[in-house]
Parts: structure tokens; sequence; C-alpha cells
């Protein structure tokens, strides 16, 4: 082989290496799985609580069936985010690994501003990042002349911040009576539908 078809070659060789090594590491997740013993933090409203439902058939303990972790259910009924704002730190003490952020629907049925409901889920956001967990935001639904849709706020608020995001589970949940335990909360299916959901989300950033 002459040096220049030899040189050819090297370069063809290394510009595959680079391409290969590039693409594993735009495919490759930045979370960490959770370890056996870690601590996952549901935090909310209602649709965190349970409400409609015996708690035992809540989302969080739901989901803590399935994934074989601790899931602290931290849902209060009736909260507004400005209140979850507040109550949100003391919470963060117990070091959770992972916060799952559902808020905002008492805002939207009580048709608080917009733009404060996205700074205060900002605000949350960045507490819990500053805390060193993760966190899975879920959005919340808006209802409309044409039904219920994932409010546009909880959309912005994902990508600004870069977090993993469930957008369309809850709208789902709530354009559909067989799933709903009343006009707004889910029934036992539809908190089971809501636990697989997030169940999906972290399996695909290889959390779990």
């Amino acid at each position: 082989m002459s040096k220049i078809k030899f040189l050819a070659t090297l370069v063809i060789v290394i510009s595959l290496s680079l391409s290969i090594v590039l693409k594993e590491s735009t495919n490759s997740t930045p979370y960490q799985r959770l370890k056996d013993d870690a601590v996952v933090l549901a935090f909310g409203d209602s649709l965190t609580y349970g409400y409609g439902v015996d708690r035992i058939f809540s989302y969080p303990s739901q989901l803590e069936n399935k994934i074989g972790l601790h899931v602290i259910n931290a849902g209060v009924s009736g909260e507004e985010s400005s209140e979850g704002l507040f109550r949100l730190p003391s919470l963060l003490k117990l070091k959770p690994n992972l916060v799952i952020l559902c808020h905002g629907g008492n805002d939207i049925l009580r048709k608080r501003s917009h733009e404060q409901l996205k700074m205060n889920l900002l605000k949350m956001i960045n507490l819990i990042k500053e805390s060193g967990s993760e966190v899975l935001l879920v959005g919340v639904a808006d209802f409309g002349l044409l039904g219920f849709k994932t409010l546009s706020v909880y959309n912005d608020v994902a990508e600004q911040t870069g977090v993993m995001y469930e957008e369309n589970i809850i709208s789902y949940i709530e354009s559909k009576a067989s799933l709903k335990s009343d006009n707004i909360h889910p029934n036992e299916k539809g908190y089971e539908m809501i636990a697989d959901s997030l169940i999906k989300i972290l399996k695909s950033n290889k959390l779990i």
C-alpha cells in the first residue's frame, strides 16, 4: 500500500471513529440511574394527593409499587403555586433524588395570572435543582372551547429549564370521563395512567 493510500485509509478510520463517539455522546442521557435507596418526592396539589380515591391508589403510591423506590406523596389539595413555592424548601431538606412537579391546577381553575404561575414554577424548579435533585415536570390541563389542552405555560417552562417533561397525560385523562372520579380528578385507573406515563419518561432517560 502506498503512503498516500495508507494516509487516506487512516483518515477514513479516524473519521468513522469520531462519528461513532459523537453519536454515542449525543444519544447518552445526562441523568444518572436512581439507586435502590433513592427517594422520589411527588410534589403538587390534589392531583398528587390522590383526591377522589383512597390514597393507596394515588399516582405516587402506584408509582412506588411499580418502580420499587420510596415515593413521598407531598400533595396538598387546594394549594396554589404561590403556596407550593413557600412549602417546597422544607421538603427539599429530605434530600430527594428526584422531584416530580405537578402543580398549578388550582391557579388555572381560579384564573390566576399565567405569568405568575410561570414564575412560581420556574422558582420551584430552580430550588429543586439547587438542592441537587433532578426534576420531572408534569403539564396541567386548561379548559378551552375545543376541550382540555395542556396550558402553554408548562411547555414554556420545560423548554426554558430543560427538565424532563410529561406533557399530555393530564390533558388526556381530563378529556375522558371514564378516567375521572369527578369533573376534575382521576379515578384509580386515571392515577395509574399517570404513574405509567411517568415511568416511561424515567425509563427513556435511563433513571430506572
